[in-house]
């Protein structure tokens, strides 16, 4: 595997390391090379650089995924590992477009308090399209069941991201929970620090964490509906998302750090509970 994307996916202690690092070659090459390019742009949006030049990049990158499906020569090496280890799947070009979208949501300004539409777009953009990708990576070819899951668990997992990193956002300036949730629970700011502080926040914080519980139900009722080998590894990286989850949810939605964390060791053993079938 190339070493960029080797070094890209294990230093990120990603979860869909974890949940993909069993599979065949080619898949597992080409679901890391999709998870390196998802992280690589999204550094982009979380750099120091200017925002022009966050924006120029992102641009270039549009230019990249033509150059791309147009079997020209790319330009970056990232890029040329998309061709080389992704397109034998035929992945459709818009879903790296609305990916791509979604990142750019945050420019040239930070989310901050969404409307819920809004914010389901950013969500099955930078979960839900990265998802409907891998489910065709791992051999999925019923259009309504990516669509289905992919929705599903994508929203379940980004909604999960959120309500973990909320001081982090706060900190960098964004807010993605709902407005809806915010003014649900008494929230009138959407100022990421002041929301941050107010005493409501764990309110909002539940609500959104209820949207999360109904997908997680969802998308395993969907997984059950692929075959025995996708189902393995979907459900490995559900399972991982999930117990983040159950900590948060346990502990209570009005403690934010410090962060759930799951170890290595309890990571292989919900793996390998994916992988028995249980």
């Amino acid at each position: 595997m190339n070493k960029l994307i080797n070094k890209m996916v294990r230093k990120s202690g990603s979860s869909f390391f974890w949940g993909m690092h069993i599979l065949p070659l080619k898949e597992r090459q080409a679901i890391y090379t999709l998870y390196a390019f998802c992280r690589h742009i999204d550094d982009i949006v979380d750099s120091n650089e200017e925002t022009s030049k966050k924006m120029e990049l992102l641009t270039a990158w549009r230019k990249e995924i033509d150059n791309i499906y147009d079997k020209k020569v790319p330009a970056s090496e990232i890029g040329r590992n998309i061709y080389k280890n992704c397109m034998r799947f035929n992945l459709p070009k818009q879903e790296l477009l609305n990916l791509l979208d979604s990142i750019s949501m945050d420019l040239p300004n930070p989310i901050q308090a969404p409307n819920f539409e809004q914010f389901k777009r950013y969500c099955l953009g930078v979960a839900g399209a990265p998802g409907a990708l891998t489910l065709r990576i791992l051999g999925c070819n019923d259009e309504e069941l990516i669509k289905e899951l992919s929705f599903s668990l994508g929203l379940a997992l980004q909604i999960t991201n959120i309500l973990r990193d909320v001081r982090d956002d706060a900190v960098a300036g964004r807010l993605y929970i709902p407005q809806e949730f915010l003014h649900k629970a008494g929230i009138t700011s959407t100022d990421p620090m002041t929301v941050l502080v107010d005493k409501n926040l764990s309110i909002a914080r539940e609500e959104l964490a209820q949207v999360a519980d109904y997908n997680y139900a969802k998308a395993f009722a969907s997984i059950k509906k692929l075959n025995k080998k996708s189902s393995r590894n979907v459900k490995a990286i559900a399972y991982i998302y999930k117990k983040y989850f159950d900590i948060m949810q346990e502990r209570g939605w009005e403690i934010i750090s410090p962060k759930p964390q799951i170890s290595r060791f309890a990571k292989m053993f919900l793996v390998l509970k994916a992988f028995i079938g249980r």
